[in-house]
């Protein structure tokens, strides 16, 4: 039995070693590399520079904005979606927008907040007038929380499923509040969830570069827009990849330090 579960293991394994450890040994290896093409460690002496340090800083201050406005809108809307009914038919509506290609719904959103889009017109129509709106820390926050939104809900909604509805009715009973019901059962049963859509959503966000460019138009710089400079503009290989080692240890670190422990009986 063991010897079978193995032999299917196998292209598991080749898939893990091929388009996973290859290339992050790959881009360790580029990063030792000067633009000249010189074994050195300058990349990394230079990646510990105010510069690329105000980078890090401002990467992580985005992440952290888009995943808290992403949790304070999809905690109460799980919640809600949890009480209706058509859950599934719901959950499918919230789900959808994710199968869309991300550079259409940027475009989408660039005739939105264009200055002759929907969002100028209502601004318009009510009288405050035409707004600065695309290219803007407003609009990048925004189109980002709506397109990571979905990956905040489900796994929240997930948590708030799972949990014994019988435990909320006993702390009712017990007379506590609602507030003291959602601080004290609710929010920790569900922590699970909440801890893994903010991973969903933290992570992904510290390396954005698309919408930098199309909606805060390159007014928001991140680590992931400096990768993608070093590596299409200024071909500078070896600093870009220096940037990506240290995006993935960030990322390891933060799963590892958010993920969930299983406390022994």
């Amino acid at each position: 039995m063991s010897k079978t579960r193995n032999v299917y293991l196998i292209p598991y394994v080749f898939w893990i070693i091929l388009f996973v450890v290859a290339p992050i040994l790959l881009i360790v290896y580029y990063s030792f590399f000067n633009i000249e093409g010189d074994f050195s460690f300058e990349n990394y002496q230079k990646f510990f520079t105010p510069v690329y340090i105000k980078m890090t800083i401002s990467s992580f201050w985005y992440a952290f904005l888009i995943t808290a406005f992403s949790l304070l809108i999809a905690y109460p809307a799980a919640y809600i979606l949890t009480k209706t009914k058509h859950k599934q038919l719901w959950l499918l509506l919230i789900i959808l927008p994710s199968w869309i290609n991300l550079l259409l719904k940027a475009y989408a959103f660039i005739g939105i907040f264009g200055t002759y889009g929907a969002a100028n017109a209502f601004l318009e129509a009510v009288g405050i007038g035409t707004k600065q709106i695309l290219f803007t820390d407003f609009s990048f926050i925004f189109v980002s929380v709506y397109i990571f939104i979905p990956f905040m809900i489900l796994p929240i909604y997930n948590a708030l499923e799972e949990m014994n509805p019988s435990l909320i009715s006993a702390s009712r009973d017990l007379g506590a509040s609602a507030w003291t019901t959602f601080k004290k059962v609710i929010f920790p049963l569900t922590l699970d969830g909440v801890k893994s859509g903010c991973q969903a959503v933290f992570i992904p966000a510290l390396s954005l570069f698309m919408l930098t460019r199309l909606i805060a138009g390159n007014r928001v710089i991140t680590l992931g827009t400096a990768i993608e400079q070093h590596f299409l503009v200024t071909m500078d290989w070896g600093m870009g990849s220096t940037i990506a080692v240290f995006l993935i240890i960030i990322m390891v670190v933060i799963m590892v330090t958010t993920g969930s422990r299983k406390r022994g009986l």
